[in-house]
């Protein structure tokens, strides 16, 4: 700044230098202050409410990521809890019938849990519903879990007791995997192949080569042996005590005789077209104490959680039985 300034003398009609005062220089400095300190305060206003910094972006991308991987854990817990049903409907259902134990308490299988403040530390935060619902489901499912290892230990424990009665339940397949063309129809209401219209399906009918192998689901005693030109042609009924019985149906050749003791996994006879039949394949019953029910139960000794899975979907996408 010039250390002079100039000014009219009216009086004089000249101009005359007049010398910058210390106040002069502090109100100009004064000037420059609040003009910075404006400027100052516009920038950081515009970037805070319309420009996000590098590390709010980081931290922003970061709480995206984990959000969506606390919904991915949720629905994969959610996946499981409908597994972990399953298996424990088919403890109450299944397993436990078959060896005549009572279900399994449903205050012990989903046992509650104490504690109003368990979650507290999760609140507060952005997400805190998000996390707390999966520690929730985390938590239920170890619970769950604990309490079907303890039933399946019961079990275990009872089944030490029955083995006469293991070997005699039919717990496999009667025509090996690696025999079946396809699972032709399951066991519920189907389209009659001959008279088309809907009947119950007592069975399952497994589709393979004519002369294919039928083996004996469990041990028994053969009770019934009959060479029909209709309803099941030649077939064969073990009882197998403990209230079960198997029938065979549709056979090409009967390889067991009335009054024969076989074991599971022995030949009983060889895939046919017998009786009431539009093509060769086994239908094949399981008896419970005298009511027909659904074999897909009982193949829990040689089918892998795969295997089975697939059994039911061939079994159940057939609308008409071949029988």
């Amino acid at each position: 700044m010039a250390r002079y300034r100039y000014r009219y003398n009216p009086s004089r009609l000249v101009y005359e230098k007049v010398p910058y005062t210390f106040k002069d220089y502090a109100g100009w400095a004064l000037k420059v202050v609040a003009f910075v300190a404006v400027v100052a305060l516009v920038s950081i206003f515009t970037f805070d409410h319309f420009f996000e910094s590098p590390k709010l972006l980081d931290a922003q991308r970061e709480n995206r990521f984990l959000r969506e991987q606390v919904n991915d854990l949720n629905q994969e817990l959610n996946q499981m809890a409908v597994v972990l049903d399953n298996i424990a409907e088919r403890d109450d259902e299944i397993y436990r019938n078959i060896f005549g134990a009572e279900p399994y308490p449903e205050h012990l299988r989903k046992p509650g849990i104490g504690g109003a403040d368990r979650y507290q530390e999760y609140e507060g935060y952005e997400n805190s519903e998000l996390i707390i619902e999966a520690q929730k489901r985390v938590s239920e499912l170890e619970r769950q879990l604990v309490s079907q290892s303890k039933s399946f230990e019961e079990l275990f424990e009872i089944a030490k007791s029955k083995a006469e009665m293991l070997a005699s339940i039919p717990a496999i397949q009667p025509v090996r995997n690696e025999d079946l063309k396809r699972v032709a129809s399951g066991y519920g209401w189907r389209i009659d192949p001959i008279y088309k219209v809907r009947k119950m399906h007592w069975g399952m009918d497994f589709t393979a080569p004519t002369g294919t192998e039928i083996f004996a689901t469990g041990d028994g005693v053969v009770v019934r042996v009959e060479r029909k030109q209709s309803g099941y042609g030649k077939n064969v009924i073990i009882k197998h005590g403990f209230g079960y019985e198997t029938l065979y149906g549709h056979m090409s050749q009967i390889k067991v005789k009335n009054g024969q003791k076989v074991k599971r996994g022995e030949v009983i006879g060889l895939i046919g077209n017998t009786g009431k039949s539009v093509g060769p394949h086994l239908h094949y019953e399981v008896i419970k104490d005298g009511q027909k029910v659904n074999p897909a139960y009982f193949y829990f000794n040689d089918l892998s959680p795969e295997q089975y899975e697939a059994m039911l979907e061939q079994s159940n996408a057939a609308n008409q039985s071949f029988d």
